[in-house]
């Protein structure tokens, strides 16, 4: 195996997470396919289409050449427009259309990854011209194709996985936004600490400092007399912080103790990925 040691964790989690959503789509009758999934705007085609065009974009292969209508009203940047290209560019594949190219993607893309022997500092291309490092490349496309299992299990109603490889390099990526959202976006109190405690599949406690100059700190050790406390399952923190519904849809899921301004703020903008 030629794969960097660093990088086997981002491998071994696409590869169980892309066999994972394989195995849902395959059976899938032409109708299901049009089944609307928790992502804004999409199907489980759309879905679908978009990771194939991750990993074809992972491979290095052109991006199609396509117009994208004007009535998509989930379509509002230009990185969502970017995005969309590979999903509507595949809307008016059939079911053998679509699970053959994903079967064929899997095939190279495994390939490829069998036979990568790149420093994890490598400077690849990202998306819209963006440059990155083969490990934060690996890592964000990682999670990037979890999250997307996990908005089909949704649509289909095939919970699971919510412990999967690909789960913990989500709990990581999620969990290193936090710091800028409770800082920056909610604009917590200087010199104060934010309690998060979520269970579940996955469970873990973090406090996040806020020090005098307003920069915010992870840390894995508890606070005593917390600004605030947040507590919910696993499921319900990622579907909040993948935009994938809202703290006011969830009420009974989010446990919030302590400042009710400062959790409020916290919560609306708890969104880091859509």
């Amino acid at each position: 195996m030629s794969l960097h040691p660093t990088l086997q964790p981002y491998a071994d989690a696409w590869t169980h997470s892309i066999e994972a959503i394989s195995e849902l789509v395959n059976p899938l009758v032409e109708g299901e396919w049009n089944r609307r999934t928790p992502c804004p705007g999409w199907s489980v085609r759309d879905v679908v289409s978009h990771v194939i065009g991750l990993d074809t974009e992972m491979l290095g292969d052109p991006r199609p050449i396509h117009s994208l209508p004007r009535d998509l009203y989930h379509v509002t940047n230009e990185h969502q427009r970017y995005m969309e290209m590979q999903v509507d560019v595949r809307r008016h594949h059939t079911a053998p259309e679509m699970t053959s190219e994903l079967e064929y993607v899997i095939i190279r893309r495994n390939r490829q990854l069998r036979n990568e022997s790149r420093d994890p500092g490598t400077k690849v291309r990202g998306p819209l011209g963006s440059e990155l490092t083969l490990e934060e490349s690996m890592r964000k496309h990682a999670f990037d194709v979890w999250v997307h299992e996990q908005d089909l299990r949704a649509a289909l109603g095939r919970p699971g996985n919510l412990d999967s490889p690909g789960a913990h390099i989500a709990r990581d990526v999620l969990l290193a936004e936090l710091p800028a959202v409770v800082a920056e976006k909610a604009d917590a109190p200087r010199s104060s600490a934010i309690v998060l405690d979520v269970h579940g599949p996955i469970e873990f406690l973090r406090t996040i400092r806020v020090d005098i100059q307003g920069r915010g700190t992870l840390e894995t050790a508890p606070a005593l007399g917390p600004a605030a406390t947040l507590t919910l399952d696993w499921e319900t923190y990622v579907r909040l912080a993948c935009g994938r519904v809202t703290a006011e849809a969830v009420p009974d899921r989010v446990k919030a103790e302590g400042d009710p301004t400062l959790t409020a703020a916290i919560l609306r903008n708890f969104t880091v990925t859509q």
